[in-house]
């Protein structure tokens, strides 16, 4: 489920602290389109009147468009890389891949503003050195920012963390059960609707760019789901549970399938009038989020990392107030009404329930920023203070945007690969 992040999402917004990045969305477009092949999805093409040409049942609901509008997603087969690619990778004259090899050590030269080498390892204990004119972590933006900061054998605090940044402003997006969609007349919901089995486009509601300035809110959407399927559906954290995440994925698409056997066998038509809306929304970036080192070392002799995942009342307020609106425009368009989750009666509690979830989606540990003090790498996935060392992946993504990461990752790697052979 891929889409790429919105204009508002790059900018500095006076109301989310540490916000902006130091690229547009204009910069990135090149690399959406050929990400978009990659990832098998079609047409690079994420605006409703496109859609609604080629879907004639696509109707969004007569909401007021300068406060709600019908955000696009596309969907990939999925593209598994490892598969779709590992021919191309495998006969490529001028790749060579190494499996088993483990990351243990990142070495720098005397000043610590060039790397030398790395080390890695494999669990029989062979041990090699891998020398380059470049390097670039990719590793997930848990594991990159740990292997930064375990590096400290030249830099007390961790490579390329001078300023203090590796590992701070994890972000994940809040992903909750929120509310209920009671509609007071039967509505045509296909374009909202999560067709199981194909790879039909969707849409999910969100607030306009103008509506989050004048109120201060976070990016988000609201998806539909029909509520006696949603009754019937394991909630995603418990899903998403098993060590390996392939098993974790097919748990998933079951889940879906068994939930929506059991509400078509009733033949209850009281989903088309009933559903639940569920939130993805963005993590406002928060210093004080942040991974660090655990004493406790893995199989490799490398710490393990810690996750200090944490959250401030904007988050909370954000979500609060997104279904307050659309709450209010179903109201008015005499389409229905919204029944919040008990969770979000109280506007004086920001704390969040145990059953809040995330998209698996981890960003922001090595932020991108033009200021070394208020991240790491900079416009070009470069690590600030160090001539050869950069990374890719969702932890360069200065703030989290509503879509899932995905595209956008895809697309700033392409970026940094083309930059790689020019610089």
């Amino acid at each position: 489920m891929c889409a790429p992040l919105d204009p508002l999402d790059f900018k500095v917004r006076s109301w989310v602290a540490d916000s902006g990045w130091p690229i547009t969305l204009d910069e990135l477009l090149p690399y959406y389109c050929e990400a978009q092949e990659l990832l098998e999805l079609g047409e690079y093409n994420y605006s409703l009147d496109y859609w609604q040409k080629k879907c004639s049942g696509f109707t969004p609901f007569p909401l007021d468009k300068d406060v709600i509008w019908s955000k696009m997603w596309q969907f990939s087969p999925p593209t598994r890389f490892g598969k779709k690619y590992k021919e191309t990778i495998v006969n490529s004259p001028n790749i060579f891949l190494y499996t088993y090899s483990n990351l243990t050590k990142i070495i720098a030269s005397e000043h610590v503003n060039h790397i030398r080498e790395l080390q890695v390892k494999n669990l029989e204990g062979k041990t090699h050195r891998v020398r380059a004119k470049k390097f670039v972590l990719a590793c997930g933006a848990i594991q990159n920012a740990r292997m930064l900061l375990a590096s400290r054998g030249q830099a007390k605090n961790g490579i390329g963390n001078d300023k203090d940044n590796v590992g701070r402003y994890f972000m994940e997006h809040l992903e909750i059960k929120s509310a209920e969609l009671w509609l007071k007349k039967s509505f045509s919901t296909e374009l909202y609707t999560f067709d199981y089995g194909t790879r039909n486009p969707r849409a999910e509601l969100a607030l306009t760019e103008a509506f989050q300035e004048n109120n201060s809110v976070l990016n988000g959407t609201a998806s539909l789901t029909p509520l006696e399927i949603a009754k019937k559906q394991t909630p995603l954290i418990d899903v998403w549970s098993n060590e390996d995440p392939r098993q974790s994925f097919d748990n998933l698409v079951a889940n879906i399938r068994v939930s929506r056997e059991k509400s078509y066998a009733k033949n209850n038509m009281n989903g088309e009038m009933a559903f639940e809306l569920f939130t993805r929304m963005e993590q406002a970036p928060n210093r004080n989020s942040r991974i660090i080192l655990s004493d406790e070392k893995d199989a490799l002799g490398v710490p393990k990392p810690q996750l200090h995942w944490q959250l401030t009342e904007l988050d909370k307020y954000s979500i609060r107030k997104m279904y307050h609106i659309l709450g209010e425009q179903m109201g008015k368009a005499s389409l229905g009404r919204i029944k919040l989750e008990e969770f979000l009666w109280d506007e004086n509690d920001h704390s969040m329930p145990d059953h809040l979830g995330g998209g698996w989606h981890h960003m922001g540990t090595t932020r991108m920023s033009a200021d070394r003090n208020k991240g790491v790498v900079d416009a070009n996935c470069k690590v600030h203070g160090i001539s050869n060392l950069f990374i890719a992946g969702s932890g360069c993504f200065s703030t989290a945007g509503s879509a899932n990461p995905t595209l956008t990752l895809v697309a700033l790697s392409l970026r940094l690969s083309d930059y790689l052979k020019t610089s």
